[in-house]
């Protein structure tokens, strides 16, 4: 058969959202790249997609067939089943699990895996809230706080999107490991470069992107929001903030400077470690610049003062009035979508007074046993949770119980399958048909399979389709084609689409999310912010109403420092998240980096080390390096437990009952260790 290509998308977690051209020789993918049909991608993608999908599809760790645990959970023995043994046992164990319990004692335990609108949850909602499953609230484990900070501050609104960094005079990059995990941002950035503009990179870790900075602030973690008000009270100083534009569209400014006023440049500089002449030169470069173009990544956010810190860091441009014209920040791309979220997952089909559970507590319910009723069935799909999670190993004995029936639906045999009764296999996203928005461009996508699914594998809108077909639901909604469910996803009377369904946007273009009249989407320009106030809120009564009244403002908490070094986990430039973590470039633990200072103070000069705390260990190869600041160590997340000889990884370390300020955010970033000789 000759070569084929073919046009894709990619699913992974990522705010670049790529389009994909896919070659295919006789029903096998063999070579992937990005394509023009979305014009942000230019061609362009990362080496890990580029490099592994073949491996990803057609390599020996993929699930073809339904399976049916054999040994002690964990261990990995299965045995091949048929789809309707499959069917018959989950429904036969859930529904046991119903009669005895009722139907909260099951839950989905799902996250983000593929980021399309049917895999991510469309049919699968349907089903659990026709089930009366537990509901679940996922956005604390990441993402959350970066949303809920936005929204309190902004509304429900976009930000510019992310091309408008190519023109600006200045790009301030803050808490985002962009070469790594938002590569087209960094080409952005590069033309404004090559145009003479410079670039401010805001991050405790010395990044690809920190080391082609003309500026790189290393902060200790958890401390932006102290920078952020530093700033704000040196342009205080210098008498460069825009009164006007504060007075007429600003609210909570005063108390907001009342904050800030405790933490000038000399306090500020000392707490977070970075010294005085770069705050000073931040502010001046900011308050010159326009087009001035601030992008905000997930990094900041995973502390107990990350609700803070982006509240503060998005305060900024609103001191300067600096919207319009090219300026702006780049964060919410998600509102620029005409999404009908309630159409596509019916929420109504669940029965009125349905608990929600916080996805990061699950493994203290599994463990401590303390709901009423416990948990005693989950589905585990779009989803790692052991390699994820705050507390692994809490976690995993949570998993381990023998008396909790787990249905795992994946691509590979992940940690968290080995953990499940019934295993059964899910068609990766180039084999089944998908809509496509974006967290991070303003563009809507559609793509078609490029491949029949793999052995007995099926989309998750199927296997979801089976399920409710066994459980007797037989209501029109759970026999929607993936068709339907497009248009369900989008509105399709949005003016943008041309007339045009959601589910027959063109596979070769994609649409942009703009005005009616084609220009970009722009606070101050074509748009308000969606806050009840109308204005820019500093001080924020809905995250009050929502998370507490010390949400009101940004505001900062000292943290504890029951061991002497905090612990960040950035970005890989092998995995996305942990997704491709079982594949040949992921196969090594991730290196532990560390400062010479801290090095030499506990005599080490190399080879492995054992980092700890009082939730687990972890044994890495040390790498001495100024890419960390003294006091901070760094090692990438998503590791698999095959890199590890102690069956645990960084995530281990991480506490899950330490939460961020607003939207319940796991505190990943906000770590403390010790390390010491292997």
């Amino acid at each position: 058969m000759a070569l084929e290509e073919r046009a894709s998308v990619c699913t992974f977690d990522c705010p670049d959202t790529c389009s994909l051209t896919v070659s295919v020789d006789d029903g096998r993918i063999v070579k992937v790249r990005g394509s023009d049909a979305l014009p942000y991608t230019a061609g362009v993608i990362c080496t890990k997609v580029a490099r592994d999908m073949a491996g990803f599809v057609h390599g020996p760790g993929r699930l073809l067939y339904p399976l049916r645990r054999t040994g002690a959970k964990g261990a990995g023995a299965f045995a091949r089943i048929s789809w309707d043994e499959a069917l018959d046992e989950v429904s036969d164990r859930v529904s046991k699990v119903i009669g005895c319990w009722g139907p909260q004692a099951v839950a989905p335990f799902n996250y983000a895996g593929p980021h399309g609108f049917l895999a991510g949850d469309s049919m699968s909602a349907r089903f659990f809230h026709k089930l009366g499953a537990s509901l679940v609230y996922r956005r604390s484990l990441c993402g959350g706080v970066r949303s809920e900070a936005w929204a309190g501050t902004y509304g429900a609104a976009p930000g510019v999107p992310p091309e408008f960094a190519e023109h600006a005079r200045l790009n301030v990059v803050w808490g985002n490991n962009a070469t790594v995990s938002n590569l087209h941002l960094v080409r952005e950035v590069h033309k404004a470069k090559r145009r003479g503009g410079r670039l401010v990179v805001i991050d405790p870790l010395r990044t690809k992107i920190a080391d082609q900075a003309d500026l790189h602030l290393q902060l200790r973690p958890g401390t932006d929001v102290l920078l952020a008000w530093a700033v704000a009270v040196e342009w205080e100083r210098a008498g460069v903030l825009n009164r006007a534009f504060i007075a007429d569209t600003v609210l909570g400014f005063d108390e907001f400077m009342a904050r800030a006023r405790a933490w000038p440049i000399a306090r500020a500089a000392e707490a977070c470690g970075v010294p005085e002449a770069q705050i000073r030169t931040l502010a001046e470069w900011m308050a010159e610049a326009e087009p001035l173009v601030l992008s905000v990544g997930n990094g900041l956010e995973r502390g107990r003062n990350g609700g803070s810190g982006i509240r503060a860091a998005i305060a900024l441009p609103a001191l300067l009035g600096r919207f319009g014209n090219g300026s702006g920040i780049v964060l919410g791309a998600g509102n620029a979508f005409a999404k009908t979220p309630a159409k596509l997952q019916r929420p109504e089909l669940a029965p009125a007074g349905t608990r929600t559970l916080n996805l990061i507590d699950f493994g203290r319910h599994l463990v401590e046993d303390d709901l009423d009723p416990p948990l005693r069935a989950l589905f585990i799909y779009n989803h790692n949770p052991i390699v994820v999670h705050p507390d692994q190993n809490r976690l995993r004995r949570g998993l381990a119980r023998d008396d909790v029936f787990a249905v795992g639906i994946d691509v590979s045999m992940t940690e968290s399958m080995v953990h499940c009764d019934i295993v059964l296999p899910a068609a990766t996203h180039f084999e089944y048909a998908d809509l496509y928005g974006s967290y991070g461009h303003h563009w809507l996508q559609r793509a078609e399979p490029v491949i029949p699914p793999q052995g007995e594998s099926l989309p998750n809108t199927e296997i979801f389709r089976r399920l409710a077909a066994r459980f007797g639901f037989d209501e029109p909604c759970f026999t929607a084609s993936d068709a339907e469910l497009m248009d369900d996803a989008v509105d399709p009377a949005d003016p943008r689409l041309g007339g045009v369904r959601p589910s027959a946007i063109p596979t070769t273009g994609a649409v942009p999310m703009s005005t009616p009249d084609g220009k970009p989407i722009v606070l101050f320009e074509n748009l308000r912010p969606a806050t009840p106030s109308g204005k820019i809120e500093l001080k924020s009564d809905t995250l009050a109403q929502r998370w507490g009244a010390g949400a009101l403002y940004p505001e900062w908490r000292d943290g504890a420092d029951d061991h002497p070094l905090m612990l960040i986990s950035p970005a890989s430039d092998k995995r996305i998240s942990s997704s491709l973590g079982g594949l040949a470039g992921s196969r090594k633990a991730p290196p532990l980096l560390m400062h010479p200072k801290d090095a030499a103070a506990r005599g080490l000069a190399g080879g492995e080390v054992r980092v700890w705390n009082e939730r687990g260990e972890v044994y890495l190869p040390l790498r001495i390096t100024d890419a960390v600041p003294p006091g901070v160590v760094a090692s990438e997340k998503g590791a698999w437990l095959s890199t590890s000889r102690t069956g645990q990884t960084i995530s281990a370390l991480v506490s899950a009952d330490m939460r961020a300020d607003i939207a319940e955010g796991a505190c990943f970033n906000d770590t403390r260790v010790e390390v010491a000789a292997a």
